[in-house]
C-alpha cells in the first residue's frame, strides 16, 4: 500500500539499481536537510533508453525539493505494468475495526487524506519542483487558538490528548480512540477549564505531518487477518467500534489465581502421566509395568518378555482382533 497510498516520490518507477556499479542510491542528512540521491539508475527492461538522476530533499521548515538532473525519456512513455509509475506526494491514515463476523479479527481501513500529483510532462532533465507545506491545525498548541483558528481545515480541540486537529491527519486513529470528535461537539474552551479534569497526551507511536498540501482524498482498505471486504468501512464515523477496542483502559474479567492454580496443577498431572508412559514403557519388567499388566482390562493383548542383552522388549503373541487371555508368558532369564 506504500506505492498507492504513502509516499515521498520524485519518481516512482520500476527501476533497477542493480544492472549497473555506477548506479548508487545515496543519502544526506546535515540536521536541516535530508537529501536522498537516486545516481544513474536504469529502467527494468528500458536500459537502452539511458540512467535518470534525480533527488528528493526534505527540509526541517516543510518544505519539499525534487531536483531532476537527468530524465533521459518522457515519463508519460514508461510502462505502469510492472511498477506504479508516480511523482508527488500522498499520506494515508490507518484505522482498526473489528470485523462483524469474526469479533476477534481486525479490518486496517486505510483513507487517503490528500495527495499532490505532478504533471508527468514537466518532469525533465535540469528542472526542479518545490512544495511548500500550508497550515494546519495541529500548529495550534493551545484550545484558544485552536477555536478561534480561521483555517479552512475546521479544527477542533481534543482536551484528553492536549491536540488540535480536524481529525483527519496521522494521528487519526488515537483521536477516535479517545473519543475526540465527540469530545468537542458544542464545547468552548471555558467548558474544559470547568471541567477540571487535565490529563497528558499519552505516547504516540504515530508521526505527525505538519503540511497539507491538497485536500484530494480516497478511500483504500487493506485487510489485516481477514480476507473480508473492507470497503464499505466509513472513514469519518465516529469511531465507536475502534474505541471500544483501542482504549487505553484494558477491558475484561481479572484472572483469579485459583484459575491459575487449576491450570498449573492440570498441567503438571499431565507432565506426570507423560512422563510415567515414558517410564513403563522403557522399562516394562519393572514393578509399575508388571502392576498395570496383572490389572489390564481383557482386550489387552498379552505380551511375551524377551530378555535381550541391552534391554528387555515385548511383543504380542495372539494376533489383534482376538479375545485374549489375562496372561503373560515369560521365558526363562
Amino acid at each position: 500500500m506504500l506505492t498507492a497510498t504513502q509516499y515521498v516520490a520524485p519518481l516512482m518507477a520500476n527501476f533497477n539499481p542493480g544492472y549497473s556499479d555506477n548506479s548508487t542510491v545515496a543519502y544526506f542528512d546535515n540536521g536541516t536537510v535530508f537529501v536522498v540521491q537516486w545516481d544513474h539508475v536504469y529502467l527494468q527492461g528500458r536500459e537502452d533508453r539511458g540512467s535518470f538522476t534525480f533527488q528528493a530533499a526534505l527540509h526541517r521548515d516543510g518544505r519539499i525539493v525534487f531536483g531532476y538532473k537527468e530524465i533521459p525519456m518522457s515519463v508519460l512513455e514508461i510502462s505502469s505494468s510492472q511498477h506504479p509509475v508516480k511523482a508527488g506526494l500522498s499520506d494515508a491514515f490507518m484505522t482498526l475495526n473489528t470485523s462483524p463476523d469474526v469479533p476477534e479479527s481486525r479490518r486496517r481501513a486505510i483513507f487517503e487524506y490528500h495527495r499532490v500529483e505532478l504533471d508527468p510532462s514537466k518532469v525533465t532533465s535540469t528542472s526542479a519542483v518545490e512544495f511548500t507545506p500550508l497550515p494546519t491545525c495541529l500548529e495550534h498548541r493551545s484550545c484558544d487558538a485552536c477555536m478561534s483558528s480561521d483555517l479552512t481545515f475546521n479544527c477542533s480541540w481534543c482536551h484528553v490528548l492536549q491536540r488540535c486537529s480536524s481529525g483527519f491527519d496521522r494521528y487519526r486513529q488515537e483521536w477516535l480512540a479517545y473519543g475526540c470528535a465527540q469530545e468537542a461537539e458544542g464545547k468552548t474552551c471555558e467548558d474544559f477549564q470547568d471541567e477540571g479534569h487535565y490529563s497528558s497526551s499519552p505516547g504516540s507511536s504515530f508521526s505527525p505531518l505538519d503540511g497539507d498540501h491538497s485536500t484530494t482524498s480516497s478511500f483504500l482498505s487493506l485487510d489485516s487477518l481477514t480476507t473480508e471486504d473492507d470497503t464499505k468501512l466509513n472513514p469519518y464515523a465516529g469511531g465507536d467500534g475502534l474505541q471500544d477496542n483501542l482504549s487505553p483502559k484494558a477491558k475484561g474479567p481479572p484472572v483469579h489465581l485459583g484459575t491459575i492454580v487449576g491450570i498449573v496443577l492440570a498441567v503438571l498431572v499431565v507432565a506426570a502421566i507423560i512422563l510415567a508412559g515414558v517410564y513403563i514403557s522403557g522399562h516394562p519388567t519393572s514393578n509399575a509395568a508388571l502392576f498395570f499388566i496383572e490389572r489390564r482390562p481383557h482386550h489387552w493383548p498379552a505380551m511375551r518378555f524377551r530378555n535381550h542383552p541391552n534391554h528387555s522388549t515385548y511383543t504380542e503373541v495372539e494376533p489383534s482382533g482376538h479375545e485374549k487371555e489375562g496372561f503373560v508368558e515369560a521365558e526363562q532369564c
